[in-house]
């Protein structure tokens, strides 16, 4: 998954789902890629699942995106104290 899918827009701002967790997104993703290679959906039921990944990916992006800040943060401090 090497695409940008939302990198610098204003919706990673906003907060992901409290009860939202980093691998159930992927494992649901997953979960539809199966079920679209499969051809186990009608078409419309695949758009329906695709627009579902897609904003799974976001989230997952947005997560990454948030720990990667937390992380460069930590570092910068750490840096700063030695």
């Amino acid at each position: 998954m090497s695409r940008n899918f939302n990198s610098k827009t204003k919706s990673n701002a906003s907060p992901l789902p409290d009860a939202w967790k980093y691998e159930l997104a992927v494992a649901e993703v997953e979960s539809i890629i199966s079920r679209i290679e499969a051809g186990e959906l009608e078409l419309e039921e695949v758009f329906e699942q695709f627009t579902q990944a897609v904003e799974q990916l976001k989230q997952c992006e947005k997560f990454l995106h948030q720990r990667q800040q937390q992380v460069d943060l930590l570092i910068e401090t750490l840096n700063n104290e030695m």
